[in-house]
Order: C-alpha cells, then structure tokens, then sequence
C-alpha cells in the first residue's frame, strides 16, 4: 500500500520596498489593503471604511509629498501593508534629527508571515540612511498587536495622551514611542 505524499505547502514570497510611484496595480493593492485594515480597526485614522476614489486620492497624495517617503509590504507580489517615514519640514532646524514612522499597518489576511517586522525594518533602514538619529511614532492604546511589535522591536514608551482619539463614541489614549536609531557598522553618522 502506497502512502500518499502531502504535497509541499506553498513558501509565500515576502518582500518590502519603497515606492516612488505608484501603477493602476499598486494604487488598487493599496486600497484594498488599507480598506481590510480600517475595517478590521487597524487603519490610520480612519475609523469608518472609505469610498475607493477616496483612498485613491490619499494614495496619490502621499507619492506627492516630499516629506513622505512611501513603503509597501508585499505578500506573493501583492501590496499588502505600508508604513510612512516622515522627515521633519525644512524650518524645523531644532528637530531636524528625528523623523517620524506613521500610519503603519498590514491587512489583517496578510498578517502572521513577518513582514510587520520587515517593514519597519526597513523604515528603519531608509531613516538611518537619511542620517536620522531617532525614529518616532504614535498609537492607539487599542491597538494591542502593534504596540507589542513596536516595543518588542526596542520602541520605548515616553508618554501616553489620555483623549488621544475617538473611536465608536469613546475616548481612546494613545502612546508615544521613540527609538534610537544608531549607526550602522561603517556608516559614518549624519552631523
């Protein structure tokens, strides 16, 4: 008697990049994903789902914003999350040195690969190569999954706003994280 032999589960090809424009394909990934992500509560800001020519238009709007740098989350070639490395504006010689991680987040039917991880990583890495010293972000206190990544990835606590966002007729607190970013071996630190 022949035994069966399970066929070998299919290894998901995960990826992370910057974006610098945006295809018909990635602006309707984009959608989707953050669509997914805002109804499951995850979103960045929105709390109620948009009209897609609503997204559409935001997407569009942050390749046009030099301050912003794009980066998407691919889960077998598809845009599946995104996160924002935001530099600070010009007239802002004091905190010239930080910038800022925001509206992160991953679809709820991509999460669990690693590529949470991923992407900020490489936000991370885009930030050092900018020459930044500090990587800053901000989140609900609700969003429990992602402050344990934030804090599991060495983000620190430095404070809490109690009437931080209002969502579904409640208050909600939101935390401030920062993290050092130190220089990587043989890169000489921005001045």
């Amino acid at each position: 008697m022949e035994r069966a032999v399970a066929a070998p589960a299919h290894t998901p090809t995960l990826a992370v990049e910057r974006l610098t424009a945006l295809t018909d394909e990635a602006l309707a990934e984009l959608c989707e994903a953050s669509a997914a992500a805002i109804m499951d509560g995850g979103g960045f800001g929105w709390v109620k789902p948009q009209p897609r020519e609503v997204l559409a238009r935001y997407w569009r709007g942050v390749i046009l914003v030099p301050e912003r740098e794009l980066f998407v989350a691919r889960l077998d070639g598809a845009i599946v999350g995104s996160a924002q490395l935001v530099r600070p504006p010009r007239n802002n010689e004091a905190q010239a040195f930080a910038a800022t991680l925001m509206h992160f987040f991953i679809a709820p039917y991509a999460r669990g690969f690693g590529l949470a991880r991923m992407l900020i990583g490489r936000v991370e890495e885009g930030a050092r190569a900018l020459g930044y010293k500090v990587l800053n972000l901000d989140v609900r206190e609700t969003q429990t999954g992602a402050i344990a990544l934030f804090e599991g990835l060495g983000f620190v606590r430095w404070g809490t706003h109690p009437a931080y966002a209002h969502v579904g007729g409640t208050v909600i607190a939101g935390h401030f994280y920062h993290k050092l970013l130190e220089a990587k071996p043989g890169r000489k630190p921005r001045g």
